[in-house]
């Protein structure tokens, strides 16, 4: 799956360049949209990442692109790649900036482990 973002002036830090935090939150964000479209009716939490290493700096007005992959399926979790890439508007250049693993857990209504579940009928 594919998703894009703009870096806008409310995402940077005092130094012009993205807040870490913000890039991570929209990681969350785009993997677990995945998950819930592969396993609908299921609930899922984040329970990892694996990795975070800012490899390249990402300044206002950059396009970024999240390219997410489911990766591994458990018995009641499951893990997507999710790799971020910069792209230049200027030259078209695209260049990785971060990549990581995230792994969900999928809960019942009570906050416990449940089997996972691609059809919502058999839930």
């Amino acid at each position: 799956m594919e998703n894009y973002k703009l870096v806008l002036p409310e995402h940077l830090n005092h130094y012009g360049f993205l807040f870490g935090g913000n890039l991570l939150k929209w990681i969350d964000e785009v993997s677990y949209i995945a998950v819930t479209m592969d396993y609908p009716g299921c609930n899922f939490v984040t329970v990892a990442m694996d990795q975070v290493v800012f490899r390249k700096s990402i300044r206002k007005g950059a396009i970024l692109t999240f390219e997410t992959t489911r990766k591994r399926e458990g018995r009641t979790s499951v893990e997507y790649l999710v790799n971020v890439y910069k792209k230049s508007i200027s030259s078209g250049e695209r260049t990785m900036v971060f990549s990581t693993y995230v792994t969900f857990v999928c809960l019942d209504e009570n906050g416990s482990k449940k089997p996972l579940c691609r059809d919502p009928r058999q839930c």
